[in-house]
């Protein structure tokens, strides 16, 4: 693919972060209205039940009118960086990788964070330093209704999920609950580590019916 249109997102998941790896230039939707439950504020990380949400707070409109993404502020009254950090510590310092990547990802959680979009930006950059994702990106300066790139912002949207097939990688918890697909990429990293950049080049983004 040589052109893609995805949205940031909070840690995100294998399936996007495949889009970015296979592309020549990503563009960022920063015109878009901000929506509740999608993962421009949440991520999924291995447990020892499963699943397990993170979730950023942030602070809505007084008077509920819709604001963009770009202008949605993190609500830091709850420690949720540090509520965040010790979940991935505990669900990860097993893994074969975590400490190669632990000094480099531990300051997300240090400072505080003001802005969503920012927040998100930053992280998608040091993911593709520590991957090896190479790509050119861009950001938009208007919304897309039909955009001309490969449209992947639905990929945010936690309430449509899609019918992906994935091949099967080692997860430290796997004997706990099988083998959870489609995770944050944290968990490809830790599992994978060095061989996270050709998974996720191997991967069929098609949908599967």
């Amino acid at each position: 693919m040589k052109y893609v249109l995805l949205h940031p997102t909070y840690f995100p998941s294998i399936i996007q972060m495949a889009a970015m790896a296979q592309t020549s230039h990503i563009y960022f939707e920063m015109e878009d209205n901000y929506q509740k439950q999608s993962y421009r504020t949440r991520t999924y990380i291995a447990h020892n039940n499963g699943e397990l949400l993170l979730n950023i707070p942030i602070i809505h409109t007084k008077n509920g009118n819709r604001q963009k993404t770009k202008d949605v502020k993190v609500e830091n009254s709850f420690p949720w960086q540090s509520h965040h950090w010790k979940s991935i510590k505990t669900a990860y310092r097993t893994s074969p990788f975590f400490e190669f990547y632990e000094d480099e990802l531990n300051p997300l959680f240090a400072k505080e964070v003001s802005c969503l979009m920012t927040h998100n930006l930053e992280i998608i950059e040091l993911l593709f330093d520590l991957i090896g994702i190479d790509t050119e990106v861009s950001k938009t300066e208007e919304y897309k209704k039909n955009p001309l790139e490969k449209d992947f912002r639905y990929l945010a949207n936690a309430k449509t999920e899609k019918n992906f097939t994935f091949e099967k990688y080692t997860q430290v918890l796997e004997a706990h609950h099988g083998f959870l697909p489609n995770l944050s990429v944290l968990d490809l990293l830790f599992n994978e580590g060095p061989n996270t950049l050709n998974y996720l080049e191997s991967q069929q983004l098609e949908i599967q019916s």
